[in-house]
């Protein structure tokens, strides 16, 4: 039996095993490439919501996508995506949905569509977590008609850059000011579509893993508090509409892993703003808890309410 086989003859779901079929992209597969180009490694459930009601049945969709991971006979050198190996790194992974992610066929197949790519950099985990938060977003708004993604190609695209802005900021200790870069894990916008015209609204994502602490004595040590303080310098004092060129107000979206430290960082920014502060926002997803697995898309992100510090919750699907 090959080695790329289980015991039961079955194709092994880390492995490629190709038949020698001859797959060419269809515009539903360019669609599934397109959302991985743009937000990173997504579950198979998100990749059958974004090609909505494309397929006859779901079966015969995810049996296309097992097709597009194995299959290496196409016109572009190689299967078209690959089963992040992390993903696999569990005890029961079986039991949950496939994670995919674009192989360098996928990618020449939406070069010659010249379609942008803007799915974040960094560890495996967290470029997982914020495709998912960004993901879940722009499905949240193809079921509606009076709300539009804007996503994050298309915004550096505009202003010509890439994530990574330095803002300066002072250390609370030592008074020491200077610049640290900023570099947002993902951003992008939503337009409200209303009887008055098109309004618009923009947005920088956190991603939070529970990785770093909520206040460090070493200032070089990224931390909530330093996060903070150059948001405070990025949106209140401007510095983001000359770095992306946007006249729109920004919000960050904070998504956490623990509901616990969520709250702790609420308080946090709370006991940091006497009035309140409006532009730092907080969502708890515990998809993303100690124990991986891949979760299915979250309209809450759009549809539900955000948390903030001293003041009242706020849905950032109302313009």
């Amino acid at each position: 039996m090959p080695d790329n086989t289980d015991t039961l003859g079955r194709r092994k779901r880390l492995t490629p095993n190709p038949t020698g079929k001859r797959v060419s992209p269809t515009k539903r597969d360019l669609g599934w490439f397109a959302a991985l180009a743009e937000h990173g490694p997504l579950p198979s459930s998100f990749l059958l919501a974004f090609s909505g009601n494309s397929h006859r049945s779901e079966k015969r969709a995810r049996e296309r996508l097992t097709d597009l991971f194995h299959e290496d006979n196409t016109p572009y050198g190689g299967a078209y995506l690959t089963r992040p190996p992390q993903q696999f790194r569990t005890i029961d992974s079986r039991y949950n949905q496939l994670v995919y992610d674009l192989a360098p066929a996928g990618e020449r197949a939406l070069d010659l569509q010249q379609i942008r790519r803007g799915a974040p950099s960094g560890p495996w985990l967290h470029r997982f977590m914020t495709g998912c938060i960004t993901a879940s977003i722009e499905l949240a708004t193809l079921a509606r008609g009076d709300v539009s993604y804007i996503p994050q190609s298309s915004i550096l695209a505009w202003a010509e850059t890439d994530l990574r802005y330095p803002v300066t900021i002072t250390d609370p200790s030592t008074r020491w000011r200077g610049p640290k870069d900023l570099i947002p894990d993902a951003v992008f916008g939503l337009c409200y579509h209303t009887r008055d015209g098109d309004r618009f609204r923009f947005f920088a994502v956190e991603a939070d893993r529970a990785t770093e602490p909520t206040t460090s004595s070493n200032w070089n040590r990224k931390s909530f508090e330093r996060n903070l303080a150059q948001y405070q310098a990025y949106v209140a004092g401007g510095a983001y509409r000359e770095h992306l060129r946007l006249s729109a107000p920004l919000l960050v979206l904070n998504v956490l892993s623990d509901e616990r430290r969520m709250q702790r960082m609420v308080e946090f920014v709370a006991s940091r703003y006497s009035g309140g502060n409006s532009f730092v926002l907080f969502q708890d997803w515990q998809g993303f808890g100690p124990v991986f697995r891949p979760p299915e898309p979250s309209p809450a992100f759009l549809n539900g309410g955000w948390v903030r510090g001293g003041l009242p919750s706020f849905c950032i699907d109302q313009p």
